[in-house]
């Protein structure tokens, strides 16, 4: 078999545009660094195109992988890539059809809809959407499900299974809402776990300084204490470390799983219901409910957690046999075959950079 960039006489040059920033957190950032770094240790050359400003941490963990601001046209500047991977809600769909009409294989990321892109593979990483139905352009390829899921390099490597510590006090908790925590639920999780009565040790990130203040107000129980502290680059091995995580129900779900760490999930924006709902109906996390809702029966849920060993070992078990973290190899092998098929030739007139 030849190499992947034998069409182009070298190894292919892949650009992955995504979204990212505060009001949006760093979701598909992760995921796609975890799909560069697969690229990378391919021999392909990489750049990644997300706006970073604001988010000061971030440079920190892409290290090697080299990371941009993303040009004002990318279909302009798509001529220095053989290829282009697409994780986006707010680039136009008709931009992926431009891309592929100038001769580009294109690899889109999506959450379900496929926002009427145009793609020759669309990746769906998440629980149960091998399942759905999608509507998909003429001989495109859907790689849906968890064996999909894109896993970082720092998150494979802290993966369990490994004997579980013996408690020695109270259960070591991690609060983590993404990069951002755009919608502040931070606070309402550790005034939750205050609720409970139940002793723990918590670890709470404050994404953005103005959480940080409100944190610090929440009355602790006896027996409970809470260390906030910024974002962190080795996040993993935090987690890694921890008896119990809480968490909302995003992308960073999949990392928790395939760590083998009891968690517990909350949704915060519409589009994480489904993903929240089928995640708890399987077992895989404990369920606490919308985080402006949280009720008796979420205290009940997290009480149980905190409290009961048997519980959280069967959600650690759970969840990291759902994730076997080599989706980014699959993926990677679906993006250089069609690197090696090659790309439609541009349609005359068709726009080229």
């Amino acid at each position: 078999m030849s190499p992947p960039g034998a069409r182009f006489g070298k190894c292919p040059s892949v650009g992955i545009y995504c979204d990212a920033g505060p009001g949006i957190g760093v979701g598909h950032l992760m995921r796609c660094l975890a799909l560069a770094e697969e690229l990378l240790s391919r021999g392909a050359s990489v750049r990644v195109m997300a706006p970073t400003s604001g988010i000061e941490w971030i440079p920190a963990l892409f290290g090697p992988v080299p990371l941009e601001e993303p040009p004002p046209d990318l279909v302009a500047s798509a001529a220095r890539f053989d290829a282009l991977v697409l994780d986006s809600y707010l680039l136009p769909p008709a931009v992926s059809g431009e891309l592929r009409r100038a001769g580009l294989p294109v690899l889109a990321i999506v959450d379900g809809t496929t926002r009427g892109q145009d793609a020759d593979i669309f990746v769906d990483q998440n629980l149960g959407a091998e399942d759905v139905a999608v509507d998909l352009p003429p001989a495109s390829t859907h790689l849906a499900g968890l064996r999909y899921a894109l896993l970082r390099d720092d998150v494979r490597a802290h993966a369990r299974p490994r004997p579980r510590r013996p408690l020695d006090g109270p259960p070591r908790v991690l609060c983590v809402f993404g990069g951002t925590d755009p919608y502040g639920a931070a606070p309402a999780v550790l005034r939750l776990a205050a609720g409970t009565g139940a002793p723990f040790d918590a670890t709470v990130i404050a994404a953005r300084p103005p959480l940080l203040a409100e944190l610090e107000s929440v009355t602790l129980a006896p027996g409970q204490t809470a260390r906030v502290i910024p974002p962190v680059a080795d996040l993993p091995a935090l987690a890694a470390a921890s008896d119990v995580v809480v968490t909302a129900s995003g992308t960073s779900i999949w990392d928790m799983l395939h760590l083998g760490v009891p968690t517990a999930l909350t949704w915060v924006v519409d589009h994480q219901r489904d993903g929240y709902t089928a995640t708890v109906s399987r077992g895989l996390a404990a369920g606490l409910g919308h985080v402006r809702e949280f009720g008796p029966e979420a205290s009940r849920t997290l009480f149980r957690l905190l409290t009961d060993p048997s519980v959280r070992a069967a959600l650690a078990g759970h969840g990291a046999t759902a994730v076997d973290g080599q989706g980014r190899e699959r993926v990677a092998d679906a993006l250089f075959a069609a690197l090696r098929d090659g790309a439609a030739e541009p349609t005359p007139g068709s726009r080229t950079a």
